[in-house]
């Protein structure tokens, strides 16, 4: 029953993801915007941009993502999906998560695919890719899942735009300081490895907590 619930809702967001097609966009666009910006910003010198790229990186793809974020449940609130979603035989969490994971696909993983190609543009070292790569694989799922709760807490608000900016980015702060962290660990010779496992515990943290969090502040938001 829940596979065939979470079958059913991503083929849903995929054929409204089609139909607005332009605006899925619209995430990767504004990621490729802001390391354009700083690459001029900082006159495209090599020694200028490398030792900060892996920071400008992972601040675009934390942008990319805050930048869809209102709209994880506001759609599905207007045109009264959601109350389906609580009066559905399975738990509104695994929906939630459901929700979470077709986010992440359709914000960060785009930008993250592009990160090699993005880094070239920042002079990022190539030493540095595979733990910058590794962070973001870790890191950006846990953005989603804070998000989604921020995005839960909100969702009976108009123009909750700034407000879920203003609650969400001090949550995603740790989890930029430890992305961000890891690649200058291994830029200057220590070990990576400690801040990536902090980012798979947090993970695992968020995956577990996250979803029923924000499937309690939809109810509560709805009654």
């Amino acid at each position: 029953m829940m596979a065939q619930a979470a079958r059913a809702l991503i083929a849903r967001d995929l054929q409204l993801l089609w139909a607005r097609r332009g605006d899925a966009l619209q995430p990767a666009l504004f990621a490729l915007l802001t390391v354009v910006l700083f690459a001029l910003g900082l006159g495209g010198d090599a020694r200028s941009l490398a030792p900060v790229a892996s920071a400008v990186l992972w601040l675009a793809v934390l942008l990319a993502g805050l930048l869809a974020l209102d709209n994880l449940f506001r759609g599905d609130a207007e045109d009264g999906s959601l109350e389906q979603w609580m009066l559905a035989p399975v738990p509104l969490w695994w929906l939630v998560l459901v929700r979470t994971l077709m986010h992440w696909l359709t914000t960060a993983l785009p930008v993250i695919v592009a990160v090699p190609l993005l880094g070239e543009l920042l002079h990022l070292p190539r030493a540095q890719l595979p733990v910058l790569m590794a962070s973001l694989l870790l890191g950006t799922p846990i953005l989603s899942l804070l998000g989604a709760v921020v995005a839960a807490l909100t969702v009976g608000m108009r123009r909750a735009g700034i407000l879920v900016a203003l609650l969400a980015l001090p949550l995603y702060v740790p989890v930029l300081v430890f992305g961000a962290g890891a690649v200058a660990a291994e830029a200057q010779g220590l070990d990576a490895v400690g801040a990536l496992l902090l980012l798979g515990a947090g993970l695992v943290l968020a995956l577990g907590l996250a979803p029923p969090t924000a499937a309690a502040a939809l109810r509560i938001a709805h009654t």
